[in-house]
């Protein structure tokens, strides 16, 4: 080992090292207190993957160790800013890193902003550092450290960031907590026995023992606070009343009424809030359970803890569990669930509320809603334009609003968004007010326009945690030429998105979806990035690829999600890129029938019962041919787009839009340049101006133009990609269908 991939041994009865902070963490590690290392540290301080160790710098902290990525270097410890902040150090400071026992913590106390600690649980709180090496005076974050999870807490672990989003909204994945208190007072690993508490707050239940149920204060939300959730208020509190306090209509009638009640809508969008206000106003005390934590615990205490919540609720009551599908899954249920059905019966035959609510319906044990248990379903739907409106408004009814503010425009720049995400941006708008106008010293500080635009670029809804594709700031002007492909794609992907109205209107379905295709380097992607940036719509990218498991039903399960997903962050964009791997012709696959089940699932996807509003897709290929015939038809990929290479006005007009930045000299002449590149796709000629501007550096650093003779010698090294066979057959393709 020489130069910077010396280890230094500071101290070997220790078994530590000193080695240079490096803040390049893995996406995977942002912020959950992972720190990684070259395979030849661990084998210095003999390590193994996920262990504990100690890391100091101007003060001390720890982290989870894991193996860094192949080429690390050995003197480089790989962390996010998180770890380095509780450590005081920054990117390139010296770092002391050793192994520590691992001490499981008896109890962790913590503080936080307000707006959190009011939302989030104890319990939740728990399960958000479950796993997390902590110590006294650390900043730790709420997401939950999944980087090497065991299988028996993984599912917590989704469950606990399934609720986090449904109480705080995407803001969750920034927002952070301190650790004011642990015993022991060293660093410690946090269990599911560990006492997790906010400081002068709630704290969880001591291991072994049948903590009480929580019950709501009596001051609950007002129905005011949840707007375009009125009919769903409306229904629940009739159900609700007609059961406590109209019995004897029910007796003469020779009836009854079941209380149990499932209530599903995307995470975030309101649905505790709404029990506990109806409950509120009906005059029902409410007991709130958390499913994650019952299921966190052993089958005994769990059916404890039910048990004796079920037996401190007074009629009239409402037993309120929330996230129902962590304790009785549609797959595996396991005994807690039968003890579950059990407790639910016997409230509901003593006459008390039992409310559910659950995010993923399909994921919750169809013999839930069987009779005698829960009855009935109240959906909460995603709130459009106009219902985000109202929640804006009512969200910042106490928020003084700088005059240039425009809550519709915010409405309609935020599809997608539930009313946790708007709380969330609202927040994130209000502290960088703050932060703007601290040093003014102004009597009447304001929330400007700006400051909603800056939330804006951080705060995502919540349903669009994945998969997103990354946007440039473009649009369909932006892209040259294309005049008749561009009107096609601006009617069978904004208008159905921009424009729904329009179609009920005229009693017309509009198109569902568009198929791309062309030689690569077309642009059929630029085209997707410049659609996405015209429309204000939410755009989920997946490759084909990727939706593809070699476990039985994992694919499937893989589209029905990304399909759940798209209808709850509607209006949206679904792009298929590489369609031709997703989609195959089916029959003539070898991989045991993956390939069908997955046609299959997105034929049913596309136009199945389940209706699929608001949501457009776009498949992009250079194969067409290798589609499966069913996926072209009318209701499905119906219109199909041929993307043709560049022409030599089309090539000058992408070679200026891609030297739009680059001082070209006077003797470059770009029509004349486009003539010159046949087979050249959009893709060569972007890059073809950025080695003509490395061929300047090359002959000098200090260049100021990028001359002919530079692009010369770039026309030297960059050839053209088109393969004229490909070409061709495409052309052929494209003029069989335009004939059809």
């Amino acid at each position: 080992m020489h130069g910077d991939d010396r280890l230094m041994i500071v101290s070997e009865p220790s078994r530590s090292l000193t080695l240079t902070a490096s803040l390049r963490p893995a996406a995977l590690d942002a912020r959950r207190g992972v720190v990684r290392l070259h395979p030849e540290v661990f084998t210095a301080l003999d390590l193994r993957p996920g262990d504990p160790v100690t890391l100091t710098g101007r003060r001390t902290t720890a982290g989870i160790a894991a193996l860094a990525e192949s080429g690390a270097s050995r003197a480089l410890l790989y962390a996010d800013d998180l770890i380095l902040g509780n450590l005081g150090a920054r990117d390139g400071g010296q770092v002391t890193v050793a192994p520590t026992p691992v001490k499981a913590a008896r109890t962790v106390t913590l503080s936080g902003p307000a707006e959190i600690q009011a939302v989030v649980s104890p319990e939740m709180l728990r399960l958000a550092l479950l796993g997390k090496v902590v110590t006294v005076d650390d900043n730790v974050s709420l997401m939950p450290q999944d980087v090497a999870p065991a299988n028996d807490v993984r599912g917590l672990l989704e469950a606990a960031r399934r609720s986090l989003s449904n109480t705080i909204g995407y803001g969750f994945t920034s927002a952070l907590v301190t650790v004011t208190a642990a015993e022991p007072e060293d660093a410690v690993l946090v269990t599911m026995d560990t006492v997790v508490a906010w400081q002068n707050g709630p704290a969880t239940h001591e291991p072994g023992s049948v903590p009480a149920p929580l019950a709501v204060e009596a001051a609950g939300p007002s129905l005011d606070d949840l707007p375009g959730l009125r009919s769903q208020a409306h229904d629940l509190a009739e159900l609700l009343d007609l059961g406590f306090h109209h019995g004897e209509v029910l007796a003469k009638l020779g009836t009854t009424v079941s209380l149990g009640v499932l209530i599903t809508g995307p995470a975030g969008s309101g649905k505790s809030t709404l029990v506990k206000a109806v409950a509120e106003g009906i005059g029902a005390e409410v007991t709130a359970l958390w499913a994650p934590e019952l299921a966190a615990m052993t089958n005994e205490d769990a059916a404890n803890r039910l048990r004796t919540a079920a037996g401190k609720i007074k009629n009239p009551g409402v037993l309120a569990i929330a996230d129902v599908e962590a304790l009785v899954p549609r797959t595996s249920p396991g005994p807690l669930a039968t003890v579950f059905r059990q407790v639910i019966r016997g409230l509901l035959r003593d006459g008390v509320a039992v409310i559910c609510t659950t995010s993923h319906p399909e994921a919750v044990d169809p013999a839930l809603r069987s009779p005698g248990l829960l009855e009935h379903e109240i959906g909460v739907p995603l709130p459009d334009a106009a219902m985000r409106r109202e929640q804006l408004a009512a969200l910042t009814r106490d928020m003084p609003l700088a005059e240039d503010v425009r809550l519709d425009d915010i409405a309609g720049r935020t599809p997608g968004f539930v009313a946790a995400d708007l709380a969330a941006l609202i927040r994130e708008a209000g502290v960088r007010a703050a932060l703007r106008q601290k040093s003014t010293r102004r009597r009447s500080p304001k929330v400007a326009k700006a400051d909603f635009d800056g939330a804006l670029e951080v705060v995502r809804p919540t349903s669009m945690a994945d998969n997103s594709l990354e946007l440039a700031k473009l649009t369909l002007d932006d892209v040259g030429d294309m005049a008749e492909i561009k009107e096609v794609l601006t009617e069978s992907v904004l208008w159905p998105l921009s424009y729904p109205d329009a179609f009920a209107r005229l009693g017309i379905e509009p198109p569902r979806g568009v198929l791309l295709y062309g030689p690569p380097g077309c642009g059929k992607t630029f085209l997707v990035k410049a659609i996405a940036g015209t429309g204000k719509a939410n755009v989920l990218s997946v490759k084909g690829a990727e939706l593809l498991s070699k476990w039985v039903g994992e694919s499937e399960q893989a589209v029905r999600e990304l399909f759940r997903r798209a209808r709850e962050a509607a209006p949206t964009l679904v792009f298929l890129d590489e369609v031709d791997a997703l989609a195959p012709v089916r029959g003539h696959a070898t991989d045991g029938g993956t390939a069908d089940r997955v046609v299959a699932a997105l034929l049913t996807e596309l136009d199945g019962i389940e209706p699929l509003r608001n949501v457009v897709v776009i498949g992009a290929t250079n194969r067409p041919d290798l589609i499966d015939p069913a996926m072209l038809r009318p209701g499905r990929l119906e219109r199909l787009v041929y993307v043709p290479p560049p022409d030599a006005p089309a090539r000058a007009e992408i070679l200026r839009a891609v030297a739009k930045n680059v001082p070209l000299a006077d003797d470059v002449n770009l029509d004349r340049l486009a003539r010159k590149l046949e087979g050249f796709s959009a893709a060569d000629c972007a890059a073809l101006i950025r080695e003509a501007a490395l061929a300047a550096m090359r002959e000098s650093l200090e260049a100021s133009t990028v001359t002919a003779k530079h692009v010369a010698a770039a026309r030297e090294r960059v050839r053209p990609s088109l393969d004229p066979d490909q070409v061709a057959w495409l052309a052929a393709y494209a003029g069989q269908h335009a004939a059809h």
